[in-house]
């Protein structure tokens, strides 16, 4: 009589464990979330069974591309748990999330098709609707499960978003839970009023080993596992110490590894020679560290750089610094701060008055004609100043509204100019416009502004 032995020791079992659900669900979700087995497991233990009521409400934190969001779609969906999830940047008022998070709720069961927009103005009018949308898709006998990502623009919201979300299953009365992702720390988060306390779950940073594994998982099925691997191990090696982001990471190894194949598919070397490889790719790595995080150049520009052999900043009219995007009248703003800060006080009438009179050439230019005002640097202007060049140089009249002023507030945070002296002086502040010559002639054109023929520095 024979008998067939099984060999379990060929069987892969899954790290991660949960009576509720088959094995081969588990390895599955284990294959597809990599590095974050231990937070899976916890949130697992945290859901208990379908039927089984979870924590009221979870707190998610960590820095960016941790891993929170994509770690979260892909548990609910794998293990098949019916939930709503809402980017809460995209619906920046309550009534929106309350009304998306409905909407989604409809289609929750596959059964039922969406139906008519929902109209939500309340949080009272909330819980009623999402009551009787739980008893019509048949969801009262499992947890559902409502997942808040970028959920730090709650505090934005009216007083009571926040602690109402956080109880949501004692206000309903229902199976559900509240999943918040963020990433800032959940003191900053907390309400002054106070609330209810949830569950608290960090996300640490992916360290290299961990980016080491994940990124190489991408590896194209025309090239050996191996091969690929060692082609994350150079990049890392370059990159590690000035990105960790992983969707930065992504992004830099899919653009690269076309020229870390090069010596291969031309025949020059095979897989294994590293040295070869290495030295082909490491001066093309370190003209790529100058665009990590930047974007100067878009990933077609980015080839066509590879097979001219440029450097980055020989791509005409390409620049980090010359090629920035700002609002219409930001520009003019700018345009004005630089002409107020290089410009003498003395020529303003000059340039900006449209019926000045004739104005002496040897009155005008002084002693001082032969030092440039851009050797010697930019000069303090006062914000009355700055706004009257801005109204002379703009075709349309545009009146001082508190929209001018907030771009103001925002070139000041982009760095492209900066405040001179304390915001408690008497007489307003004071700005300085820290831009290159360069840089303000890149943004003049854009707006069809010859800028040069405004500067005392070129008569």
């Amino acid at each position: 009589m024979h008998v067939q032995v099984t060999d379990y020791r060929n069987i892969k079992m899954p790290n991660l464990e949960h009576p509720a659900y088959p094995a081969a669900t588990l390895l599955q979700l284990e294959s597809l979330v990599p590095c974050r087995e231990s937070q899976v497991s916890l949130l697992l233990s945290i859901f208990g069974e379908r039927h089984q009521f979870s924590f009221p409400s979870i707190f998610i934190y960590g820095h960016t591309s941790s891993g929170k969001t994509y770690v979260m779609q892909t548990l609910l969906s794998t293990l098949q748990l019916p939930h709503v999830f809402v980017n809460c940047v995209e619906c920046f008022t309550s009534r929106l999330l309350l009304e998306e998070i409905l909407m989604q709720l409809q289609s929750c069961s596959p059964e039922t098709e969406q139906t008519s927009q929902v109209h939500c103005d309340t949080f009272n009018d909330f819980v009623r609707l999402f009551k009787q949308a739980v008893v019509t898709q048949e969801l009262q006998d499992q947890t559902l499960y409502i997942v808040l990502d970028r959920a730090e623009q709650l505090k934005e919201m009216e007083a009571n978003i926040l602690p109402a979300f956080l109880r949501l299953q004692e206000l309903t009365d229902r199976n559900v839970t509240v999943i918040l992702l963020s990433e800032i720390v959940w003191e900053l988060f907390r309400p002054n009023t106070g609330c209810f306390e949830p569950f608290t779950l960090y996300f640490p940073d992916y360290s290299i080993g961990h980016l080491q594994k994940i990124l190489s998982q991408n590896h194209p099925p025309e090239y050996s596992a191996d091969f690929y691997s060692a082609y994350i191990n150079i990049l890392l090696g370059v990159f590690y110490m000035v990105c960790r982001d992983l969707k930065e990471l992504q992004h830099l190894a899919a653009l690269n590894f076309s020229k870390y194949c090069e010596p291969v598919a031309r025949g020059e070397a095979n897989e294994r020679d590293s040295r070869k490889l290495w030295k082909n790719i490491e001066p093309h790595l370190k003209k790529a560290m100058q665009t990590v995080y930047l974007r100067e150049i878009s990933s077609s520009q980015w080839e066509h750089l590879q097979h001219d052999d440029e450097e980055p900043g020989q791509l005409k009219g390409l620049s980090a610094h010359t090629h920035v995007e700002l609002p219409y009248y930001s520009k003019f703003l700018l345009i004005a701060a630089y002409l107020a800060s290089y410009n003498p006080v003395r020529t303003d009438k000059r340039f900006f008055l449209k019926h000045h009179g004739k104005i002496r050439k040897t009155n005008f230019m002084k002693k001082h004609e032969k030092t440039s005002n851009h050797l010697l640097g930019p000069k303090p202007f006062p914000l009355d100043r700055l706004l009257a060049i801005l109204y002379s140089i703009v075709d349309n009249r545009v009146a001082p509204t508190a929209n001018i002023f907030s771009q103001i507030t925002s070139l000041v945070t982009l760095q492209l100019l900066s405040t001179v002296g304390h915001n408690d002086q008497l007489d307003g502040p004071r700005y300085k416009c820290t831009v290159s010559l360069d840089f303000i002639r890149a943004v003049a054109r854009t707006v069809n502004f010859d800028i040069i023929k405004y500067l005392y520095d070129f008569l």
